[in-house]
């Protein structure tokens, strides 16, 4: 497919969207540039070598593989020579402070076993949320998932299906339904905290994560993250795509209404026929379109919405192997509903956390040097609009609580083992990713803000300036932001052919 010969894009930014974005667009015949700030492509999918470890900065759980090998197949050619998948199992591991654990999996038995642990009679009641959660992601995903909604009637002809499945109610209030034991509701409703939402206000819509996840499987690319940001670029090139590093854009170049290109950091001038931004969508509107009456109005218009949360995490390597620790843990604290309630309504940090942890060495050995092991600790924090302190003072003890409590659940002479050890904070998200309040997933997705209450995918008066990412429909994660790639790219060669 070639409609757009003789046309030229540039896409800001290479994270995931805009990686997914510049192929589809390269593929189409359409002479495609990425202009990335940093030294390495990624965006949040960074990563740091240190001390012979390798760390990737996330995202790490890799659904929904079919929406990544379509990149490749778009132009006849196949993912697998770039990249390796290997399927994790389980998928995670949830342990709560009292020792319970409950291994989370798309194995019916073993999961069936797991339930009986926790309530036998709510055996049947997750059977039945099963059910619903397919339903939402046919309605949801498969059918709404990279469709782009530019208009209001849009938003009208998805609301039957939405009313159908009660949007309005939150994940946690529907598994609750379905569902009678508090550590099954958590373990059904946590999914919405890896994409920015609070389980507690976060639409039922994204019960379908579940069912994404049951069909097809939870994956980690050999290598890391990073080796999938590295085949994507891989295929970009060998496709004919450019991708310029270490020179951020400074401004998008407007000529009236309509982008023109962008100026660079280092004064390079980029002429292209559209423009579309992989970059935070308040940074974009608001510093890359500055002194534009469009950048003005949107960036205010943002200002009045609500953000996700932040996150700090804590990246170490330590001496020895661990077999018994899985490749993906949720390390539940004593409380769920009043934590969530300090990180999102409150902007406290509390005394307690609930941890994500990621142990890539136990599927990849090579990720740490010979007899080592390499994780990550992800705890969810408030944005710096509600939780304004000082990172450089509050990263090294939160830090040290959170290594704290690996040693006493898990890793009992941790401290004795660490090889190297940093951390990732809210004001580094700020800084080296532009993102707003140091959030970590843009946009709150909250049904208010969703679909066509999201960014669109294509700006409403600049009409060649396009969206892709987090910030737009439909929203963070692997999937999310491949899939506005691909209503953005549908839009884009559209417009363009």
């Amino acid at each position: 497919m070639s409609v757009g010969r003789g046309k030229k894009a540039i896409v800001i930014g290479a994270g995931f969207g805009g990686l997914a974005l510049a192929i589809r667009l390269q593929s189409a015949g359409i002479a495609t540039t990425i202009v990335e700030a940093r030294d390495k492509p990624g965006g949040r999918a960074y990563y740091w070598e240190k001390d012979g470890h390798i760390f990737d900065g996330g995202p790490t759980v890799i659904t929904d593989p079919p929406c990544l090998t379509q990149l490749w197949e778009l132009t006849g050619h196949d993912m697998a020579q770039d990249v390796t998948l290997e399927p994790v199992m389980p998928f995670y591991r949830l342990n709560w402070s009292d020792g319970t654990n409950f291994d989370y999996s798309n194995d019916e038995a073993s999961l069936r076993k797991e339930i009986e642990k926790l309530n036998p009679d709510d055996v049947e009641g997750y059977n039945r949320f099963l059910e619903y959660s397919q339903g939402v992601h046919d309605e949801g995903y498969v059918k709404l998932g990279t469709k782009a909604f530019l208009d209001f009637v849009s938003m009208i002809k998805a609301a039957p299906a939405l009313a159908k499945y009660q949007a309005w109610r939150s994940v946690y209030s529907m598994v609750s339904s379905y569902v009678e034991n508090e550590k099954l509701r958590e373990a059904l409703s946590f999914h919405t905290l890896l994409v920015g939402g609070n389980p507690m206000k976060t639409s039922a819509i994204y019960a379908l994560i579940h069912k994404l996840e049951k069909d097809g499987g939870v994956w980690f690319a050999r290598g890391g993250t990073n080796r999938l940001v590295a085949g994507m670029v891989t295929h970009f090139e060998r496709i004919g795509g450019k991708l310029v590093l270490g020179d951020g854009v400074r401004g998008i170049e407007m000529d009236g209404m309509r982008t023109s290109g962008v100026t660079t950091q280092s004064g390079l001038h980029l002429e292209a026929d559209a423009v579309a931004t992989n970059a935070d969508i308040m940074h974009s509107y608001r510093d890359l379109l500055a002194g534009h009456p469009r950048g003005k109005a949107a960036s205010s218009s943002l200002n009045r919405k609500k953000f996700s949360p932040s996150l700090f995490v804590v990246h170490f390597g330590i001496e020895g192997t661990w077999p018994g620790i899985p490749h993906h843990m949720i390390l539940f604290g004593p409380r769920y509903k009043g934590l969530l309630d300090d990180i999102y309504t409150h902007g406290v940090l509390p005394e307690d956390f609930s941890l994500y942890l990621h142990h890539p060495t136990v599927t990849d050995p090579s990720m740490a040097p010979e007899g080592c092991s390499t994780f990550y600790a992800l705890a969810p924090v408030a944005h710096l609009g509600k939780l304004p302190v000082d990172w450089d003072e509050v990263g090294p003890v939160l830090e040290e609580r959170i290594l704290g409590e690996i040693e006493r659940r898990l890793i009992p002479d941790i401290h004795s083992r660490i090889r190297t050890k940093f951390h990732y904070t809210p004001a580094d998200f700020g800084s080296d990713l532009n993102a707003h309040l140091g959030s970590a997933f843009s946009l709150e997705p909250v049904l208010t803000q969703s679909a066509w209450f999201r960014t669109h995918n294509r700006d409403d008066k600049i009409g060649n300036l396009y969206f892709v990412g987090a910030g737009t429909h439909p929203g963070a994660g692997i999937p999310g932001v491949v899939g506005s790639a691909k209503a953005t790219a549908e839009l884009m060669i559209g417009d363009m052919g």
